[in-house]
């Protein structure tokens, strides 16, 4: 294995597999790979059954419920990779949510508590996480989240989502600039529309997926797997000067009007 691109020896974290057509699951299997050794996440009991198998396949180390709007949970998590790892090199932030009517509807019209509610769970959590993982970050780091077009980009289907995403990204560059001098390297990607549960909230999702795949220079739909490669090249040597970037892994579609 190329020694830039081997991940042999790091400590990740993973949050956000649902299932196995999760961003946050092809970015586990290549990092897996790649020689990580991972923490992964599920968010209740509920969600467990699911992702329990995914996390068998990617060979996690350690599997942990992680529900960031239970702030004891996500202290659990950062408390037993201290006590388990002693370190961590990476994290990989893949959850978002917006109440479905808040989703649905104008930005105007957004209530009040959808709003918060996305903003904690969507951009806040992966601040919060951060902070957490400063202090296990010992010899540097990177941090990954996930972002989308809509963040630039009026999409009248994806409403307050674009907002809050927007925000996220934000604060990925406040992040990189304030975590740089302990070299945590801080990342949003934006990946083009992959069918995924939480895209499924989203209304006429197929007709962004099919508009960006006839629209996007190179003609091709982003797989989970290509989302991983990048996030993994900028977890690896490959990435070590680079920071607070919004890389797009969407085929070219962000360039086009």
């Amino acid at each position: 294995m190329n020694k830039y691109f081997d991940l042999t020896g790091l400590n990740g974290l993973v949050v956000g597999i649902a299932d196995a057509n999760s961003i946050a699951f092809g970015c586990a299997k290549i990092a897996s790979e790649l020689g990580a050794k991972l923490c992964v996440t599920y968010l209740n009991d509920k969600a467990k059954i699911h992702t329990e198998p995914l996390a068998k396949i990617v060979k996690a180390d350690l599997f942990l419920p992680c529900n960031v709007e239970e702030e004891n949970q996500v202290d659990g998590v950062f408390d037993t990779i201290k006590n388990k790892w002693g370190k961590l090199d990476f994290l990989i932030h893949a959850i978002a949510f917006a109440p479905k009517s808040d989703l649905q509807g104008r930005m105007v019209d957004s209530s009040l508590a959808g709003f918060t509610q996305s903003m904690n769970i969507s951009c806040h959590s992966f601040a919060r996480m951060g902070k957490l993982a400063e202090p296990l970050m010992k010899d540097g780091g990177t941090l990954i989240t996930m972002s989308y077009l809509g963040a630039e980009r009026v999409i009248p289907s994806y409403g307050m989502m674009g907002v809050v995403k927007a925000a996220l990204e934000a604060t990925t560059s406040y992040m990189a600039s304030e975590l740089g001098p302990k070299n945590i390297r801080v990342h949003t990607i934006s990946p083009g529309p992959i069918m995924t549960r939480a895209a499924s909230g989203i209304s006429n999702f197929s007709k962004l997926v099919d508009d960006a795949n006839s629209k996007a220079p190179l003609k091709k739909p982003v797989t989970i797997e290509d989302v991983g490669l990048v996030a993994c090249s900028l977890i690896s040597q490959a990435g070590r000067c680079m920071t607070g970037n919004v890389t797009y892994v969407d085929s070219g579609y962000h360039i086009m009007g």
